[in-house]
């Protein structure tokens, strides 16, 4: 059977040990966020995506476990960043997932996309990874 990227994502971080991520829907995270309803992962609404980095930080600390936030691309992707920072200042295991909107409307100015560089510790890896990575040494956000 043939998984879907956001099929690989879930299976991904279960396999990881990933049972709680905290996060913000929105247009280009939905298929991830459909798919996730299919396994045992508990999904706390946030009002906000900065809010998602922030209690994935504070789950990691007080669990010692890796804290998932997940949003939407664009400006969803971009109000992480303070957590991001907070989590990568105090060493705190954090995976952020965000959408993207189609590879053929980057740099078009699209709706809710948002240039980035690419960076080694984000579109190349896998969730899996990613969570092995962030309780690695040394710890941080990936």
């Amino acid at each position: 059977m043939k998984l879907s990227g956001a099929q690989i994502l879930w299976e991904s971080l279960v396999r990881e040990g990933v049972t709680d991520v905290f996060g913000y829907p929105g247009g280009a995270i939905l298929p991830a966020y459909d798919a996730m309803l299919a396994y045992p992962i508990r999904h706390v609404l946030v009002r906000h995506e900065q809010g998602a980095t922030h209690m994935a930080d504070g789950y990691a600390r007080a669990t010692g476990r890796v804290g998932v936030a997940v949003a939407t691309s664009g400006p969803g992707a971009t109000n992480m960043v303070t957590g991001i920072a907070t989590a990568m200042m105090d060493s705190s295991p954090v995976v952020c997932i965000t959408g993207q909107v189609g590879s053929k409307l980057i740099g078009s100015d699209a709706f809710q996309a948002v240039a980035r560089a690419p960076s080694s510790s984000t579109s190349r890896r896998t969730p899996s990874r990613s969570a092995r990575n962030s309780i690695g040494k040394p710890r941080g956000p990936v």
